[in-house]
């Protein structure tokens, strides 16, 4: 560890009663004592050590002095923490917090790995391996929810959603894509909602490049969860959810093949489906007159696209828009369904919901800055993503074991902010590591919960 031969010393005399000393002479204290909470989640879902059992360490066994796992450990909760650059392990590469996070003795073990060194482990990543990563996500993922749920799940909902990743460099892969107007990468992340929890949880998460149309990658994303929920909860049913992006003849014919699985998929609006909606169009119009509000009408209609294989149901709200000073505005919207409920109950209850993963898209970029893809390599970006998924699923898990307390639907940025960004001493014996946290903690009492929900005890 580094360390300092002189103590700076700054007296504030005539400020108070009495005269205030400032000195450095803490030697082992950490701003972030609060993510042990995160370490007790990842050994509980085992996976750090699984995607890090995905990478091949090629280097020369005499030159290492930092194990995959710790660089992996090291990155992942440094960036649930809120450091989300390489840049960032100069100032951590002695905090004790993060040292006994990797495995390393917090007072007397070596110091972790520099920017260059988490850079180049960055950088040597390969597809095969970014690819048996993915996979090691997803079904970490399902494990942990088949245990909590003893593989009990009525329904599990598949949702699908891109988002824009705006590049100001020269990536591999940042293209320019006129509906977005910029340089850019198109991430495709997917969630699971099980029944009817609010929480929608992050299984999937694949850079895609800036021109990629919305259903790039999506049908074996879709096989690969398919499959692995269906052994994890042999009775539960499936539903898949897309927005109309996703709407392609590939994607239907293969939605309609799988056997006990409904899907509810966007439609983009066309001549042909307005012309079926116009009676129902007239009818919101008429209600939007007589209330003065925005109203709508609901419907269905069989259709098929000259590319499809088959006639489909489509689910109609025909909606007027108003608001006061300005005209009614028409705004249909379509969907594709397999289910058989009736067309109000399957927008409202079923297709409304998919907008909150945009929350889940927020978090990701405002609360762990997934779009932080800043490397030169189109893989290691890839890497980068994965690397913030997994903060992401580790976040997740901890607002799990907070739902008895107030902070059981805190954001991501809330949940660092108010339990793991957490002043301490950190003291080390034979037998224990000791943090000392301040009494005056805020928020001791949910602290204390979750920890014991993640299984320690008040020996």
């Amino acid at each position: 560890m580094a360390t300092n031969t002189t103590t700076p010393r700054f007296l504030f005399p005539g400020l108070f009663r009495r005269p205030v000393v400032a000195t450095f002479d803490e030697p082992h204290a950490t701003s972030d004592a609060g993510a042990i909470l995160l370490k007790a989640v990842d050994e509980r879902l085992g996976l750090t050590a699984g995607l890090a059992d995905c990478i091949y360490d090629s280097r020369r066994s005499g030159s290492v002095r930092h194990e995959i796992s710790e660089l992996f450990r090291q990155r992942v909760f440094a960036l649930a923490c809120g450091y989300a650059d390489c840049n960032d392990a100069a100032r951590l590469a002695d905090d004790p917090i993060y040292k006994l996070l990797v495995g390393r003795d917090p007072v007397q073990g070596d110091a972790l790995a520099s920017q260059p060194t988490l850079s180049r482990f960055e950088n040597n990543v390969g597809p095969v391996t970014l690819y048996r990563m993915s996979v090691t996500l997803a079904d970490r993922v399902i494990e942990q929810h088949r245990r909590r749920l003893r593989g009990r799940a009525r329904c599990i909902t598949i949702d699908l959603d891109p988002t824009v990743d705006p590049t100001h460099g020269a990536q591999q892969g940042s293209l320019f894509n006129g509906f977005y107007d910029s340089w850019c990468y198109l991430p495709l992340l997917g969630f699971l909602t099980f029944d009817h929890e609010a929480e929608q949880y992050l299984c999937a998460a694949v850079l895609r490049p800036g021109n990629a149309s919305e259903k790039r990658g999506t049908i074996p994303i879709l096989r690969r969860l398919i499959e692995y929920l269906r052994v994890a909860f042999p009775k539960a049913r499936l539903r898949v959810r897309l927005d109309a992006g996703f709407a392609s003849p590939k994607i239907f014919d293969f939605l309609d093949a799988e056997p006990r699985l409904d899907y509810v998929v966007g439609m983009p609006k066309n001549a042909v489906l307005l012309r079926r909606t116009r009676s129902s169009m007239a009818q919101a119009r008429r209600l939007a007159k007589q209330s003065g509000g925005t109203e709508h009408v609901y419907d269905e209609c069989t259709y098929a696209a000259k590319s499809w294989s088959v006639p489909r149901r489509i689910v109609v709200k025909a909606e007027v828009v108003r608001f006061p000073g300005r005209k009614p505005k028409n705004n249909p919207r379509f969907v594709v369904t397999n289910l058989k409920q009736s067309p109000r109950w399957i927008y409202r209850h079923v297709y409304s919901d998919r907008g909150d993963s945009e929350n889940r898209i927020k978090e990701l970029k405002l609360g762990l800055e997934i779009d932080r893809t800043s490397c030169t390599s189109f893989l290691a970006n890839q890497f980068r993503v994965l690397l913030t998924a997994t903060a992401f699923v580790l976040m997740q898990g901890l607002r799990l074991h907070a739902k008895n307390t107030d902070h059981a639907r805190a954001q991501v940025s809330t949940l660092r902010d108010h339990l793991l960004k957490i002043g301490a001493r950190v003291t080390a014996s034979a037998r224990h590591v000791v943090l000392h946290l301040p009494m005056a903690f805020p928020y001791k009492d949910a602290w204390q919960r979750i920890a014991l929900s993640l299984g320690a005890d008040t020996g």
